[in-house]
């Protein structure tokens, strides 16, 4: 069996040591070597022709920012970023997944060490993942799309009470960057399940807002589900639809894991199913696993339209296949055509 071969560039030796521990106690790993900043980590590359990089944000004489655009401009490989939990960490790391990261880990900004090996599991599992992802160019988004603006303004959607319901995973924040970003400022009210941790979704919400037509938040309880507005769900908090008269609302509260996630796209999904129904439509991206599968499914039996990324453009084809494979898929679109064709369907044409 052909292991994964990982190279770790981190400025703290202590760091390199403790990845290098956690990742070769996985039989299906091997750390080809270590590397203390990016330019002793080119040469590495180069020799060694590791299959995976774990790249530190913050080093000396050249940042994992300016490396990782450097990196997947002249050699794209798969990357996994090591970031830290702070607001300037959260940013940069949102940057580095734009600009073509599979992933990132977040690094504890106390007890570094013991909280990086309670989450040896976690960096396994992304390191693994980001050994099969396809990774591609990083690509310019444009704030306007000819999807969104072929439909006319006039009786676009079929009633006021719609909802958009999204999942993503790996590869999830430029897959729903790109959805986002398309569509125009009347689109009914969207709930977005992003797996991402805690402190995350804050600074990814305010990104999309930015850059989108519709208004963008970090989902709190109660909130309204308002055309031209979009809620993504906090990290380790599930979000759920709810309705409250002839409005929706969502429940964001802690419970136990679905799918080993907290927030879960099966619970938003199945929420979507039980208030929204036939008013509903759910879209699938690019993923790890199987969570969101089966809510897509009982979405679609309850009369909504849904739709799954394709395997050509996903990063993992993980969580859209399940969706095609159970039935929860009614369309597999390539996500250029996502957000147009989340449109058509909440036209109801």
């Amino acid at each position: 069996m052909k292991r994964i071969r990982v190279l770790i560039v981190d400025d703290s030796a202590a760091m390199r040591q403790l990845l290098t521990k956690i990742l070769e106690s996985d039989p299906e790993i091997e750390v080809v070597g270590t590397a203390q900043d990016p330019f002793y980590a080119r040469d590495k590359i180069k020799d060694l022709q590791p299959d995976v990089l774990t790249l530190d944000v913050e080093m000396p004489r050249m940042d994992g920012l300016t490396f990782l655009e450097k990196l997947m401009r002249g050699h794209p490989m798969p990357v996994v970023m090591v970031s830290s939990l702070t607001q300037k960490g959260c940013e940069v790391t949102l940057r580095a997944l734009e600009l073509g990261a599979v992933d990132f880990f977040a690094k504890p900004t106390i007890d570094t060490i013991s909280g990086v090996s309670g989450g040896a599991d976690e960096i396994v599992a992304k390191v693994k993942t980001a050994a099969r992802a396809r990774i591609g160019p990083a690509r310019a988004v444009a704030k306007t799309s000819v999807d969104a603006a072929s439909l006319s303004t006039a009786h676009r959607f079929r009633a006021t009470n719609q909802i958009i319901a999204i999942g993503a995973s790996t590869g999830g924040t430029e897959a729903i960057r790109t959805v986002l970003t398309r569509m125009p400022a009347d689109t009914p009210g969207i709930v977005i399940v992003q797996h991402m941790p805690p402190g995350f979704t804050a600074s990814f919400a305010e990104r999309m807002d930015s850059l989108c037509a519709i208004r963008v938040k970090e989902a709190e309880d109660g909130d309204r589900v308002l055309p031209g507005h979009a809620l993504i769900a906090p990290g380790n908090y599930h979000t759920a639809l709810r309705r409250n008269g002839a409005s929706y609302t969502v429940r964001v509260y802690m419970d136990e894991r679905v799918n080993l996630h907290r927030p879960s796209v099966d619970v938003l999904f199945d929420s979507c199913a039980t208030y929204a129904g036939r008013n509903a439509v759910g879209a699938i991206l690019t993923g790890m696993g199987n969570d969101g599968a089966m809510g897509l499914r009982r979405m679609r039996d309850a009369g909504a339209r849904t739709i799954a990324q394709d395997e050509s453009t996903c990063v993992v084809y993980g969580m859209p296949r399940e969706a095609v494979e159970c039935g929860g898929a009614e369309f597999v679109y390539p996500l250029d055509r996502v957000a147009g064709e989340i449109l058509r369907l909440a036209a109801g044409l």
